[in-house]
């Protein structure tokens, strides 16, 4: 059964770290000891070291260890040692090709499906979708595919803003871009606002947080929702 939490963001204004998830995290992570920590997003080049320290810190707060999956001489081995995973923000396309490059994908989905609880933000959400082809992220290096692990049927826009009615920005928005995919491809597509998060639960898909998700389907007008159809 799967047990999986995709969060638009690790942080809120004026909140530290995970801070608005923890309760939340206390009991998604029920029964795990250590949580198996995936930093090759790097968010701003950080080192794996520090961003693996940062996630630490955080899960202290609710008495879980954490291991950075880097630090293993095997990352297959450390892999299939997991109790449970979290994939920090960060840049998604670095992120991708971390995954490809190790041949991590394969078998993190196969370890997602069999019931180890899996944690994303931003770009660890990013990588539960089918691709990664609605993330806002700057193409840095380049993957070997854009496929991710594929263990939700919808792709997700983390960090999801609404158009300003009042803004000179003349660029394009997040609707216009979500819509562009959708000329070329049908995949479903959740923009998650801050502060939002998806919980999968088995066959339950749920939205916690405040407010509404925009949901974008192809050929269909956006629309505003509390559940999460697909």
């Amino acid at each position: 059964m799967k047990k999986i939490l995709l969060a638009s963001t690790s942080t809120l204004y004026g909140q530290g770290y995970l801070e608005y998830l923890l309760e939340e995290l206390q009991s998604f992570f029920e029964g795990c000891t250590t949580i198996t920590f995936i930093p090759y997003a790097r968010p701003g080049g950080i080192s794996h070291d520090d961003y693996t320290a940062l996630a630490a810190k955080a899960f202290s707060k609710i008495n879980k260890k954490v291991a950075g999956l880097h630090t293993f001489t095997d990352p297959l081995d450390g892999l299939a040692r997991a109790e449970g995973f979290f994939t920090g923000g960060g840049n998604t396309f670095l992120l991708v090709q971390q995954l490809h490059q190790i041949r991590l994908m394969d078998p993190l989905r196969e370890k997602i499906a069999s019931g180890t609880p899996y944690l994303g933000s931003s770009a660890g959400s990013n990588i539960a979708g089918p691709s990664m082809k609605t993330t806002n992220d700057m193409p840095i290096t380049y993957p070997p595919s854009f496929d991710t692990l594929g263990v939700v049927k919808f792709n997700l826009n983390p960090h999801y803003l609404d158009p300003d009615p009042n803004s000179q920005h003349k660029g394009e928005t997040r609707e216009t871009r979500i819509r562009e995919f959708h000329c070329l491809n049908n995949t479903p597509v959740v923009g998650l606002r801050e502060g939002n998060y998806i919980l999968v639960d088995g066959d339950r898909t749920i939205l916690k947080g405040e407010g509404t998700a925009r949901i974008f389907e192809a050929g269909k007008k956006p629309y505003e929702s509390r559940n999460i159809p697909f």
